[in-house]
């Protein structure tokens, strides 16, 4: 790894393409895959809660995001964007998958009803 105060001095002396990734996971090849989740609800109440993406590619490979630590807070007509982490990266996703959570027990279920969404990768900004 490299300290966070001269990774940029150590990678741009190397004359080969370098690829950096400043959040890691505890399976090999360790690297994060980082997308922006862009969503905007339309329940009329305020929802707080966590929110976990699965994405598939066209073979049927499925990657679960990492889940955020701190809630987000839901609004109608109101645009949150959510870092998510994946341990894999998927090319050619096929199917997203949303799962809406408030980590409670107890207490009604809750659904998240999503009028827009876009999920951008931020390691490949093409996709």
């Amino acid at each position: 790894g490299y300290y966070a105060d001269r990774w940029k001095k150590m990678l741009i002396a190397n004359t080969s393409p370098t690829k950096a990734y400043f959040d890691t996971s505890d399976q090999d090849p360790f690297c994060m895959y980082n997308y922006l989740l862009d969503i905007t609800t339309w329940n009329k109440s305020i929802r707080r809660g966590f929110i976990q993406v699965k994405i598939t590619d066209y073979a049927g490979n499925t990657v679960e995001s990492e889940m955020n630590s701190e809630a987000s807070t839901f609004q109608q007509y109101k645009r949150v964007k959510i870092l998510t982490g994946f341990s894999q990266d998927i090319e050619k996703i096929s199917k997203i998958s949303l799962t809406f959570s408030t980590k409670t027990l107890f207490g009604p279920k809750h659904k998240l009803r999503i009028l827009q969404m876009n999920l951008k990768s931020l390691n490949n900004p093409e996709r």
